[in-house]
């Protein structure tokens, strides 16, 4: 059987080869290939070839069974063979679809090969249907194919990218597009699409010219094989059967956009497609990455590890390339958005460690070379950065340690590879190289931050070292120190957390030591030093370093005396450093964290031991002498006086804090510190008591307190040029308090103070020191000899008082203000006077009489001062007054100094209480309360203040808390008189004038009242008062006066401090009433001076306004309505009530409602939270302030009752933004626009449309304010909305609801139409935020109109200055043009473009669809240049960004374009050309011949020339912007070009010439389209347009001078009837050149010799233009006439040349005395015009002479007439132009006549023109050179005639004798040579 079956086989393979053999047609073999050769094929793999056994018995022979088998395949392989041979016609179709699925099918290595050969052999004779039909076969099982055979696999890809060339792909997003995956089998396995979509992306990456099997970047040698068909050389050579490369990534790229393969499958070709240079891919690739959503392919760690590697390549010496830098740059970008990416450690850090520090062994083979310097590379170096910043924050701790520290060593060491810190290594001072080191040392900065423990964190503290030593020394530039202190401010958060004891106090040590370095000097390390660190070394100290840490501390002191360089920032960041506020809000930053549960904000910092602090900035406790010289150290008076407070305040918050009423730390703490110590009486005891404290502790303690105080001293008494007047503050606080112990160190140096007691200009300092001086010198421990002498010298300069000027003035002051002091504290301290008592007589009388005698108001100032001292202390009695001198008397001095406002004699008044009794007898108390009581006429705030401190201490003394601070030294004051009845009568008559309408008296009353419940509060005398004055107060609340009603605030505070509990809640109720109440009457009595309203705010029209009761009772009476009292009372009572609530929150009224809130009334209360919001947002600025105060007093957490309330905050607010009252809209405007600001659009998002409709209603409101208010909540909205926009929050249906609302309301006349420039500026940013933050879903519905209204808004929102420039141009000196330039490029950079660009960037299909009418409108109703323009770049932007959506629509606009072609505007036109060269790219043929129509039919049959300019615009800008299809209608555009190049407009001409010469490789090229050309000349030489016809004529002409020397008979028989047809008529300017054509074209062509009718024709022209009348014509006419002689050798032309030369010689010569006159026009003058024209006549007449077909007598009859007109024309005139021209003429004439015998006549001619030759000395060097030329060639005449020569010889001899030149001297000698010869 198996006999029979090898047999059978046999014979079938022999039948098939005789059919195929006899077949005789090439259809017959088609169809017999079709039947059997897939069949045939199969037999290749007979079963019968392993055939090892013997079967049924019967054993056949090996050698028979193999021979059988051979013979079988070999006859099989012939019969291919002969199928190849007969298959070579293109027009016989192979089965090729059966091949395919053939081989689809069979695993046969043979069949599959023979199959595959015959699959290429026939696929390309297949129909475009029948190869896309194989596409679904082809396509299925490519992956499978792949891994059997990976060059049959690529020959099958092969296939795939030939079909693709034929495949239509459908519009994106159709049905069609949607099942092309389905249809080309793409979808039945991911494997066949996902290999597809990866070959395709590997194809974008295939670049020409890489050698054979070789690598490319981003394909390993394997990927190239493949792609070039397994190294088949003419794989992508075009002319060799292969594909262009180019085209098959195009159609790759697109067929990866449309919709065969899914987002994932082409997202990676996508990447590779946008970074290719090519635009046309980069669209592509740019347009599909827009579409895709990459954020799940980033997070693959398939596609990360591909990314990786496409960037890096693989390693081998086959493995791929790194990508290129554009696709580098590419994946680095979308490396950063991805979290997975981090985890790819490894490669990573090798992109950094390559791209930032690129090494020896990255040059190897298949690395990246070293980054060059360019464009590109510092673009990708960005990106590295970037890249590490992004790797850096993302990175696991883990994961930063596994290479941050190798990086960072490396990098430093690419540093100090440079030179460092000497920046030199040779070659590398180049931007690129400093650019990189900057770079080394950000990135050093990031890594270090990331992984502080490995780099930063260690004991030596070297990297930081480093970089501090960089910082100073550094030498390579600024932008490197910049670089530095931006790695330095990277590493100072690593900082931030607790350090540890090492690396805190080595951090300490290197700051401080930086802050010591000067510039110039030479580090330890000895490297000069360059710039300093301080700022630097501050910032450190002030975030890294605790505030408890001393040396920090005293760092800051230092930055603040910080003046070498005089940078404010240094001294700003000491202040900041010394701030426990700022420190602690920088405690928590630095520690990256907020408050925990149950922890106070406060416990997280430390304050610095006053004790530690002072000897780190005075010096050690050993000897307290060694001080004064420690501390001058200090730097300056600045960080002097920074020291001394600084100390001060640490010392104070120490006391106060060991006693648990330390001030809150906010931004007024130091404030508050003085306050508090200055104003109250415990915090003053609790400091007191605290030095007492620390004086008794022990030695230490005291001594460091003594050094701190006698630092200040020294600082006082020593430094007093300085100003150290804070210092002195802060002694005279700190001695106050003190106790003896403390001082008595100081004490016996008080005399020291003198300097700056006597001597100081400034008044604080003599003050302080005054005071100082009196408490150290009435100290025990004072050396009362020396404080005498003091006296003594004291009381000597008082008695100059009278006499001093100048300086001594100030002596004196000080003199009396020590004394004062003095005496005043040795009364307190109880010590003995008597032996003062003549120093305080004199003392005493010298004061009261400068007090009523001086003049000098700084005296009598410190007398007033001293008066007070003395009689506040008890050192004077009533007795002891100096006569004449008496308290009335005293007081009347001390009234008129009051009265004028000084504060200090109102005290003096009060202290000179204290020796008056409270006896009826003694009438100098009340004389001085009536006089204090009269002050209230003085209206100002200050005085009624003093006022009020006097009244409290001439009511109880000492007792009053206004003397706290009064009392300095330890002891009781001196006993003053008994007050009993002083406080209750003052406090009723108070009470009693608090009810008064006088306003003077009002407000005065209500300040008195406040200061003695303040003072005073603590006696019965007030506290049985309180309801009373709760009453007083209360009425003032409502008073117009701001002072009033701040003074009744406080005055209310006070009141419900000292009440009980019935007392505060009978106050809350009351305030309540008044801040929630509507029907609030005016507070107290109302008489006719009552003021009901401010001044001017009801006018009457005649500078009168309405104020008082009583002004409304008579405007009343006046126009005779009773009602207008009750109208106005009622706008009075609303006034009063704003004016009330305004009140709230000042001087602490708040704080009554915050302790109600907890347990009193509010609590029952928490609808007042609503109220509450809103009043936080009033218009009334004080009512604002004030319920702002009291939000913070009642609300501790606003966020959480805030949150708690929401909802009926904002339904009272919803409802009460349309309210009657103006104020309220307004507030909820600003209420609303606060609570809805930092939220989740979940929390209010049911009510947004509510408030985005109530608010475009109140941005309409009547009043100004409240619609500033509406468009304030409207930018906060669409602020919100933007946002929401961009992080895609809400869903989609309330997002296109509420842009349905905004959008409208933008473009409306409260938006961008708005006659505010304001709302138009948030208009437009609104909507460019809008637009800019919206994805493609969301705005697309909104596209059309968007587009409409912002093509229309260009216009509007240009300059309006514009258009007066543009008509008034002149006189600005611009053109119009120029102006258009630059309102063009405006329109380029108009925000209002890139929003219509940025919509246009998410069109789809059916937006484009829709915005199709809406741009034809705005094209249509367009005004102005910006919105034409606009129009214009909108249609180009689609023809280049969008042509895939936009390319169905193209003709259709490339129609309306055309008519916008003619604005009168040329810019506007201009631009409307380039949208149409756009549009051309993707219009159909049809459409571009009917654009190119339109612009031959605007160029030839207008009669404006602006139309021709437009035409050369439109062709211009089609040949450069779409220049494929322009050259593939060459023969319709470029011969109409051609033609109007030689437009003699200019604009018209460069337009067209530029096409042509950008468009056309050469002249010859003309040769190309001249029948066309000529065709087309013809056809307009008929013009009735003078300028067509010219221009038609200008390119015949043309043409004949481009096509060659030679013109063929075919070419010239075209060009003929044309040229002759353009020769015809009469002159007009430029036919000249047409007339040179002519001769050029008989020169060329043979057509003038091989038809005689056509030579005579053009001899007619020649000599018909030559007699024209047109002089400047005529000159080119005869040079023409001149070249054309020449040409007819065979014709004698002589007299018809001499006919028209000897005329208009003989003219010339007649008329050789005419005077030149310039072209009018600007060209030849007339002179010029006569020399050419007498030069091109004897140049014709002279070559028209041809001794060859003249007879000698004719010969010598021509020659003699031209003989005689040659010396006619040369008689008068020897011009050198026309001497020129005959010198050569007759070179040319005496070389013809060599071979001519001689007769006498011609001799005798000859002669005359020899002597000629002998008249040229006087001529030019020039024309003596060609006259030289015409001697030689006569010389061959003369040498055969003696009387010639004769004349020659002399005329030779003549020149010689006569010329000037060597180089002609010579010429004439080798003449006579040649002569004599």
């Amino acid at each position: 059987m198996t006999e029979i079956s090898e047999q059978r086989e046999l014979s079938l393979v022999g039948k098939v080869e005789l059919r195929i053999a006899l077949v005789e047609t090439d259809s017959k073999l088609e169809s017999t290939l079709k039947t059997y050769l897939p069949p045939l094929l199969l037999k290749l793999a007979s079963e019968h070839m392993s055939v090892r056994n013997k079967v049924s018995g019967y054993s056949k022979s090996p050698t028979i069974h193999l021979l059988l088998v051979a013979v079988n395949f070999v006859r099989v392989i012939s019969i291919c063979q002969h199928i190849n041979t007969r298959v070579k016609l293109p027009t016989i179709k192979l089965p090729v679809a059966a091949l395919l699925k053939q081989y689809k099918e069979s695993n046969n290595h043979l069949i599959r090969h023979f199959n595959l050969l015959y699959i290429q052999q026939g696929i390309d004779r297949l129909t475009v249907t029948d190869q896309l039909d194989l596409l679904p076969p082809l396509i299925t099982g490519l992956d499978a194919d792949y891994a059997s055979s990976v060059s049959n696999a690529a020959s099958l890809f092969h296939l795939l990218l030939r079909i693709l060339h034929s495949l239509a792909l459908p519009v994106r997003g159709g049905n069609e597009d949607v099942e092309l995956r389905s249809r080309l089998g793409l979808g039945r396995s991911s494997k066949d699409s996902a290999f597809v979509a990866l070959w395709l992306g590997k194809l974008l990456l295939l670049t020409l010219g890489l050698p054979e099997s070789t690598r490319g970047p981003g394909l390993s040698t394997e990927d190239v094989t493949f792609l070039c068909l397994n190294g088949k050389k003419d794989t992508w050579v075009p002319n060799a059967g292969g594909l262009n490369l180019v085209e098959t990534k195009v159609r790759a790229a697109k067929f990866l956009a449309s919709g065969a393969f899914v987002d994932m499958e082409r997202f990676l070709p996508a990447i590779f497609a946008s970074s290719d240079p090519n635009s046309r891919l980069s669209d592509v690739g740019d347009d599909i990455l827009k579409r895709i959503d990459p954020a799940a392919s980033l997070e693959d760690p398939n596609f990360l590890k591909s990314l990786y590697e496409i960037y890096l390549g693989t390693r081998g010496i086959n493995g791929s390339l790194p990508a290129r830098p554009p696709l580098q740059i590419k994946i680095l970008g979308l490396l950063c958005k991805s979290k997975q990416a981090a985890n790819f450690m490894t490669q990573s850090n090798q992109i950094i460690k390559e791209g930032l520090v690129p090494s020896e062994d990255n040059t190897q083979p298949g690395r990246n070379q070293p980054i060059k310097q360019g464009l590109e590379a510092s673009k990708l170096r960005d990106h590295i950065f970037i890249f590490t910043n992004w790797l850096t924050r993302i990175s696991s701790l883990t994961q930063l340690q596994s290479f941050a520290p190798a990086l960072v060593s490396q990098l430093r060491s690419y540093i100090e590879g440079q030179g460092w810190p000497t920046y030199g290594r040779v070659g590398t001072s180049n931007t690129g190289e400093l650019a990189s080191r900057g770079y080394g040392y950000e990135s050093i900065g990031l890594l270090a931050a990331a992984c502080p423990e490995s780099l930063l964190l260690k004991p030596d503290l070297d990297l930081l070292r480093w970089l501090f030593d960089s910082l100073s020394c550094d030498s390579s530039g600024q932008e490197t120190s910049f670089s530095i202190e931006e790695a330095l401010s990277s590493v100072m958060g690593a900082f931030g957390t607790d350090l540890s004891p090492d690396v805190e106090s080595n951090l300490t040590d290197l700051l401080v030591d930086q802050m010591g370095l000067q510039i110039g000097e030479v580090q330890r390390s000895g490297y000069h030093i360059i710039r300093n660190t301080r700022f630097a070394s501050v910032r450190f100290a002030n975030r890294c370093l605790p505030f408890h840490n001393t040396k920090a501390r005293w760092i800051d002191i230092l930055a603040i005396g910080d003046h070498n360089e005089g940078r404010n920032e240094i001294s700003e960041e000491g202040k900041r450093g010394l701030d426990p506020y700022w420190q602690e809000n920088s405690s928590l930053l630095m520690r990256k964290r907020s408050l925990r549960d149950g922890e106070d904000r406060h416990d997280l910092l430390r304050f610095p031991d006053f004790q530690d602090l002072v000897a780190q900035c005075y010096g050690p406790i050993n000897d307290l002498d060694a001080s004064t010289a420690y501390i001058q150290r200090i730097p300056s008076s600045k960080a002097y006086d920074a020291a001394s407070l600084f100390c001060r305040n640490i010392l104070i918050h120490q006391a106060l804090d060991s006693s648990g009423s330390t001030p809150t730390i906010d931004t007024d703490w130091e404030r508050k510190l003085g306050a508090l110590i200055e104003n109250n009486a415990d915090a003053r005891q609790r400091l007191r008591k605290y030095l007492v404290s620390m004086a008794d502790t022990g030695p230490n303690s005291v001594r460091r307190l003594q050094l701190f105080l006698q630092s200040l001293f020294i600082g006082v008494a020593e430094r007093v040029e300085d100003n150290v007047g804070r210092s002195a503050e802060c002694l005279l606080e700190l001695c106050a308090l003190s106790p003896d112990a403390a001082l008595s160190v100081l004490a016996p140096k008080a005399t020291s103070l003198r300097q700056a007691i006597v001597f100081s200009s400034n008044h604080s300092l003599r003050t302080a020191a005054s005071n100082i001086f009196g408490i150290l010198a009435s100290h025990p421990n004072s050396s009362q000899s020396s404080v005498r002498k003091t006296l003594e010298d004291f009381q000597q300069k008082i008695s100059t008082w009278n006499a001093a000027v100048g300086a001594q003035v100030y002596h004196i002051h000080g003199a009396i203000l020590a004394t004062s002091f003095l005496i005043s504290r040795l009364s307190q301290r109880r010590a003995s006077l008597k032996d003062y008592q003549a120093f305080i007589d004199s003392f005493l009388k010298a004061i009261l009489d400068i007090t009523c005698d001086s003049r000098d108001g700084i005296l009598v100032e410190g007398a007033i001062s001293a008066l007070s001292e003395v009689a506040a202390y008890g050192v004077i009695t009533l007795k002891s007054l100096p006569k004449p001198h008496s308290i009335p008397s005293i007081v009347s001095k001390l009234k008129v100094k009051a009265v004028g406002g000084d504060e200090k004699a109102i005290l003096a008044l009060g202290d000179l209480s204290m020796l008056c009794a409270e006896d009826d007898e003694d009438i100098h108390l009340e004389l001085i309360i009536n006089e204090l009581y009269s002050l209230h006429e003085t209206r100002q705030p200050e005085v009624q203040f003093a006022v009020g401190s006097a009244l409290s201490f001439v009511a109880v003394g000492w007792s009053s808390e206004v003397s706290i601070g009064r009392l300095d030294v330890e002891g009781l004051p001196g006993s003053m008189p008994r007050r009993q009845k002083t406080l209750s009568g003052m406090i009723d008559k108070i009470l009693k004038d608090c009810r008064t309408t006088r306003p003077s008296l009002r407000q005065a009353s209500a300040i008195w009242l406040l200061c003695l419940v303040q003072y005073c509060g603590h006696h019965q005398e007030i506290t049985s008062r309180l309801r009373e004055c709760q009453v007083a107060f209360k009425g003032f609340l409502a008073d117009h006066d701001s002072l009033n009603r701040e003074s009744a605030a406080r005055g209310l505070t006070f009141v419900y401090e000292k009440g009980d509990k019935s007392v505060k809640d009978e106050l809350v109720r009351d305030l309540v009433a008044s801040f929630t109440g509507t029907t609030t009457g005016l507070a107290g009595s109302v008489s006719d001076q009552t003021q009901l309203f401010e001044p001017g705010a009801l006018p009457t029209g005649d500078n009168q306004s309405i104020t008082t009761y009583k002004d409304i009772m008579s405007l009343a009476a006046e126009v005779g309505d009773p009602s207008l009292v009750y109208r106005f009372m009622s706008m009075a009572s609303n006034n009063a009530i704003w004016s009330s609530r305004a009140t709230f929150g000042h001087f602490g009224l708040s704080q009554i409602l915050s302790d109600s809130s907890v347990d009193g009334y509010l609590a029952q209360n928490p609808r007042i939270y609503q109220v509450l919001f809103r009043y936080r947002f009033d218009a009334n600025t004080n009512v604002r302030a004030s319920m702002n105060d009291i939000w913070k007093v009642l609300v501790k957490d606003t966020s959480a009752v805030t949150e708690k309330f929401f909802d009926s905050i904002m339904e009272d607010l919803l409802k009460n933004i349309l309210g009657k009252e103006w104020r309220v809209r307004q507030a909820c405007c600003a209420a609303i626009a606060d609570l809805v600001q930092g939220r989740p659009l979940e929390r209010y998002e049911r009510y947004l449309n509510q408030i985005w409709t109530l608010t475009f209603k109140v941005c309409d409101d009547i009043k100004a304010s409240v619609r500033e208010a509406a468009q304030a909540l409207a930018r906060v909205l669409a602020g919100i909305l933007t946002r929401s926009l961009e992080a895609g929050e809400s869903s989609a249906q309330n997002i296109g609801a509420m842009l349905k609302i905004v959008l409208p309301f933008l473009f409306s006349t409260s938006g961008l139409e708005s006659g505010s420039k304001e709302i138009q500026i948030f208009s437009l940013s609104t909507l460019l935020d809008i637009i800019k933050s919206s994805n493609s879903k969301t705005l697309r519905p909104f596209i059309p109109d968007l587009v409409r209204q912002l093509i229309a808004l260009l216009s509007v929102f240009e300059n309006e200055g514009i258009n007066y420039l543009h008509l008034n141009a002149d006189k600005y000196g611009v053109t119009t043009q120029q102006i258009d330039d630059a309102r063009l490029n405006g329109i380029k950079a108009s925000p209002l473009m890139e929003a219509i660009e940025r919509c246009l960037d998410t069109l789809d299909e059916p937006t484009m669809a829709a915005l199709r009418a809406s741009l034809e409108d705005a094209i249509k109703t367009a005004v102005g240049l910006p919105s034409k323009v606009g129009a214009s770049r909108v249609l180009v932007s689609l023809s280049t960004r969008n042509n895939f959506v936009f390319k169905t629509y193209a003709d259709q606009f490339l129609r309306l374009a055309r008519k916008q072609l003619l604005d009168r505007n040329d810019t506007i036109a201009s631009a409307w050309a380039s949208a149409c060269a756009y549009l051309a790219r993707l219009a159909t043929d049809g459409e571009i011949i009917q654009l190119i129509s339109y612009c031959r039919e605007l160029y030839f049959d207008s009669d404006n020339d602006r139309h021709r300019v437009i035409a050369g615009d439109i062709i211009h800008a089609t040949s450069k912007y779409a220049t494929d299809r322009i050259n593939a209608l060459a023969t319709e555009v470029f011969p109409f070009v051609f033609i109007a190049k030689h437009d003699q407009h200019e604009p018209a001409q460069v337009l067209f010439k530029n096409t042509w010469n950008e468009n056309v490789g050469g002249s010859r090229t003309v040769l190309l389209y001249l029948k066309e050309i000529i065709d087309l000349s013809s056809e307009y030489l008929e013009s009735p347009r003078w300028s067509i016809k010219h221009t038609s004529a200008f390119a015949i002409a043309e043409c004949i001078n481009s096509v060659g020397a030679e013109i063929n008979d075919g070419d010239a028989s075209i060009i003929w009837p044309a040229l002759e047809k353009a020769i015809a008529g009469k002159t007009w300017e430029g036919k000249e050149r047409v007339l040179r054509a002519l001769v050029v074209f008989a020169r060329n062509s043979k057509l003038m010799t091989s038809n005689s009718k056509v030579g005579e024709q053009i001899e007619k022209i020649v000599v018909r233009e030559s007699k024209r009348n047109n002089v400047f014509y005529r000159q080119e006419a005869l040079a023409s006439l001149a070249d054309f002689v020449d040409l007819r050798e065979d014709h004698d032309m002589y007299p018809q040349v001499l006919e028209i030369t000897g005329t208009i010689i003989q003219a010339y010569a007649d008329d050789s005395a005419a005077m030149d006159v310039d072209s009018p026009s600007g060209g030849q003058s007339s002179k010029l015009i006569r020399e050419g024209t007498l030069a091109n006549a004897l140049s014709a007449l002279l070559r028209s002479i041809n001794p060859g077909l003249l007879q000698d007598e004719d010969l010598s009859l021509a020659l003699a007439r031209a003989l005689e007109l040659v010396n006619s024309a040369t008689k008068e005139d020897r011009s050198s132009s026309v001497q020129d021209a005959i010198y050569d003429e007759e070179v040319k004439l005496f070389g013809k006549m060599v071979s001519i015998r001689m007769n006498n006549k011609l001799e005798e001619t000859m002669v005359g023109y020899a002597r000629n030759l002998s008249t040229s000395r006087n001529l030019v060097e020039r024309s003596r050179q060609k006259a030289l030329e015409a001697i030689t060639s006569m010389v061959p005449l003369a040498r055969n005639s003696d009387r010639i020569r004769s004349v020659l010889s002399q005329a030779i001899a003549n020149a010689r004798v006569n010329e000037r030149s060597v180089s002609i001297q010579r010429g004439l000698e080798r003449a006579q040579k040649l002569l004599i010869e």
